[in-house]
C-alpha cells in the first residue's frame, strides 16, 4: 500500500481546505515518525498543486512527536504551543473527545488477509448457537465491508461494529453529543427489531435488537492484542471472546491471561481501601472532562477521611512515582486505553477512577461490571454525600477490623465546636498510631509536613575552611601489579 493511500493524503488536504485552516499540526506516534517527513511533503505538494486555491499556499504544517501523555489521545497542549487550528492524528487512537481543537483521525491500513479472516469467522460462527459480534482495531476498519461480503454464513447470525467517527470538532454547532462528525448510527443488525441499547467503546459503536443482551453474544476481535483489546476484555468480562490475529492468520480462542487481570484489579481495590494518603495522577490534559473528574476524585477521597494530592506527570513510571513514597495509592485519570498500568514494579498500586469509586465509597461492592472511561463515571456514578458508617470495616489484607475516620463529620450541636474538633483530631491520630503500616511514626505528622520536609541538599562543605582539601594521586597500572607495588622475590 503506497504512502498516499495509507495516510489518506487527499482526504487530509480536503479537510484542511474545507475549514480554511492555516496552521495544521501533524501528530505522529513513535512508530510512525519514520514516515513523518514524507507525509508532510506529500500534503504540502498537494496543497501547492495547480488545483489549489491561492490561500492554500499560506498553510503552515508542523510535525508533533514525543507527546507528553499517551499517543492515542490528541495532544491539544502541544498543539497550543504553536497556535494550531487543528490536529491531524495518525495511527492508533482511543477517539477520546477533544476539548477545544478540531481533529482529523487517520487510522492507517494494516495488512490483513480478508479471505482467511472470513473463513475463520465463518467456521467459528457455524459451531456456536449464539450470534457473533465482530469488533476490530481501527487500523482494520477499512477492510470491514470486504470481510462482511466475503463471509459465507448468513448475516442473520453476525453483527458488526461501526466506527464512531473520523472527524472531531467540539466547536461545531451541529456537533453530536460526543463531539464527533460523520457518525454512522446505522449499526449493522442481523435481524430486525427496535434498538434497545447502543454500545460505544474504543471508537466503535453498535446496537442490539430489543430484548438482547451483550452477554448473549460471542465477541470476536479482529486485530492485535493491544490496549484496545484489553479494554474490550475488561469491559465485557461476562462474554466469551476470541481474537483473530491478522499477522499470524489464525484464530486465538484462549484469552484467559487477559481475564486474569480482573483478579489483580480486585486485589488493588482491597489494598487501596487501607490507604491513608492518595495521589491523584493527571494522565491527560486533552480529554474532555478531565478537570471535572480530578475534582470528583479529590472530593471522594476527602469524604473517605483520606488526604489527596494532585500530581501532574507525563507517562508515569516506577522511578517517577518513587519520589512520593508517602502516597499509599495513586489514582490515574487518563483515557480508557492508558488507564490500566501494570503496577507490579511500582512501590504503590495505581488504580483507575472506577476502582477508586469502589475503594473509597463505604458499602459499595463490585458486581463484575467494569467501567474504563471516566466520562461514564461522571454521569452514572456521581459522588454523593453519605453519612459515615459507625461500624468498623474488615480489611482482607490486614486480617482484622479497622476504623475509618471521617475528619469532616458533623459536630454535635450540644458541644463546643473547638472541643469537638480537638476530640476528632485526637481520635484520628490514635487510630493512625495503632496501625503498624501507617506513615505516622513517633509524633504524628500530616502529609503536607512530609512533603515539605523532604529536600535534596546536594554537596555541602561544612567547617570553617572554605578551601577544599588537597587531592592525592592514586595508583597507576594494572590490577595484577600496580607500579608502586614491589615485585615478589622468590626465596631459595
Amino acid at each position: 500500500m503506497d504512502l498516499e493511500e495509507n495516510y489518506e493524503i487527499g482526504r487530509t488536504v480536503t479537510f484542511i481546505r474545507t475549514h480554511n485552516f492555516t496552521r495544521v499540526a501533524l501528530q505522529f506516534p513513535d512508530e510512525l515518525l519514520k514516515d513523518s517527513t514524507r507525509v508532510l511533503s506529500a500534503i504540502r505538494d498537494k496543497l501547492h498543486s495547480g488545483e489549489c486555491n491561492g490561500s492554500d499556499k499560506d498553510v503552515t504544517l508542523y510535525v508533533m512527536a514525543d507527546t507528553t501523555y499517551g499517543s492515542c489521545c490528541v495532544d491539544e497542549v502541544g498543539a497550543s504551543h504553536i497556535n494550531a487550528d487543528c490536529v491531524i492524528h495518525y495511527g492508533h487512537t482511543c477517539l477520546s473527545r477533544t476539548s477545544t481543537l478540531p481533529a482529523l483521525f487517520v487510522f492507517g491500513k494494516a495488512p490483513i488477509s480478508v479471505s482467511d479472516c472470513a473463513k475463520d469467522l465463518s467456521e467459528y460462527a457455524s459451531t456456536h448457537s449464539k450470534p457473533v459480534l465482530v469488533l476490530y482495531g481501527l487500523e482494520y476498519a477499512y477492510a470491514r465491508q470486504d470481510i462482511r461480503e466475503a463471509l459465507v454464513i448468513q448475516s442473520s447470525s453476525l453483527y458488526y461494529a461501526d466506527v464512531v467517527c473520523s472527524v472531531m470538532n467540539p466547536l461545531e454547532n451541529s456537533k453530536t453529543s460526543n463531539g464527533c462528525l460523520g457518525v454512522n448510527d446505522n449499526a449493522n443488525q442481523g435481524s430486525g427489531g427496535t434498538v434497545s441499547r447502543q454500545y460505544r467503546i474504543g471508537g466503535l459503536c453498535w446496537s442490539l435488537p430489543n430484548g438482547h443482551r451483550i452477554e448473549d453474544y460471542l465477541l470476536c476481535w479482529v486485530g492485535a492484542e493491544n490496549e484496545a483489546f484489553a479494554n474490550v476484555v475488561m469491559t465485557f468480562n461476562g462474554c466469551e471472546i476470541v481474537r483473530y490475529d491478522a499477522v499470524a492468520n489464525c484464530l486465538v480462542t484462549d484469552v484467559s491471561h487477559q481475564r486474569r487481570i480482573l483478579k489483580r484489579r480486585y486485589y488493588l481495590i482491597e489494598k487501596a481501601k487501607d490507604a491513608n494518603i492518595v495521589g491523584v495522577l493527571v494522565g491527560t490534559l486533552g480529554v474532555a472532562g478531565y478537570l471535572h473528574m480530578i475534582h470528583q476524585m479529590k472530593e471522594l477521597i476527602t469524604r473517605a477521611g483520606k488526604k489527596a494530592y494532585t500530581l501532574v506527570m507525563g507517562r508515569p513510571n516506577p522511578a517517577k512515582l518513587a519520589n512520593f513514597p508517602e502516597c499509599d495509592v495513586f489514582v490515574y485519570v487518563s483515557c480508557p486505553q492508558t488507564a490500566l498500568l501494570d503496577s507490579k514494579e511500582f512501590l504503590a498500586p495505581v488504580i483507575t477512577p472506577f476502582e477508586a469509586m469502589l475503594a473509597f465509597s463505604r458499602g459499595s461492592q463490585w458486581t463484575g461490571t467494569y467501567v474504563m472511561d471516566f466520562q461514564d463515571l461522571m454521569t452514572s456514578c456521581p459522588v454523593e454525600e453519605t453519612q459515615p458508617m459507625e461500624e468498623a470495616r474488615f480489611s482482607f489484607l490486614r486480617g482484622g477490623y479497622v476504623e475509618d475516620i471521617n475528619l469532616e463529620e458533623t459536630m454535635e450541636e450540644n458541644e463546643d465546636g473547638t472541643l469537638a474538633l480537638a476530640k476528632t483530631t485526637e481520635k484520628a491520630l490514635w487510630v493512625a498510631g495503632k496501625d503498624p503500616r501507617s506513615v505516622v511514626k513517633g509524633s504524628p505528622k500530616s502529609g503536607a509536613e512530609y512533603f515539605a520536609g523532604r529536600s535534596f541538599q546536594g554537596l555541602d562543605i561544612k567547617g570553617e575552611k572554605a578551601m577544599p582539601e588537597p587531592f592525592f594521586i592514586g595508583r597507576t597500572g594494572k590490577a595484577s601489579g600496580y607500579e608502586d607495588e614491589k615485585s615478589n622475590q622468590k626465596t631459595g
